[in-house]
């Protein structure tokens, strides 16, 4: 099963603004409990959708840089990217189907 691609400042372009396909990103840190309860649900969606949505993780403590680039104030946050742009964000946990709502119309 997958779980999902570590996004850094290095890749985010390629893999996030000139992907072919939506891209998930969970903004996550090792620290936070919900984090930390919502990466298992994150890791599942990886599987189930890959090829059809990118779902990747940005960890803030080691690329905090790039998450203040993008204006992530708390985490957990998801935030979805069609065609280079921002199509949806959420924040603090989520249930299973309420994270595959945020992608579903897109695929």
């Amino acid at each position: 099963m997958s779980t999902g691609i570590t996004i850094t400042d290095g890749n985010f372009e390629q893999e996030v603004l000139k992907s072919s396909i939506p891209v998930l990103i969970d903004y996550w840190a090792p620290w936070c409990g919900p984090c930390r309860s919502i990466s298992p649900l994150i890791d599942q969606l990886a599987g189930e959708y890959e090829g059809r949505v990118k779902i990747g993780k940005i960890n803030i403590d080691e690329e905090g840089d790039l998450a203040a680039r993008h204006g992530i104030a708390s985490i957990p946050a998801l935030v979805l990217y069609k065609d280079g742009a921002i199509a949806g964000q959420r924040n603090g946990f989520a249930p299973k189907r309420d994270i595959e709502a945020m992608f579903k119309d897109f695929i």
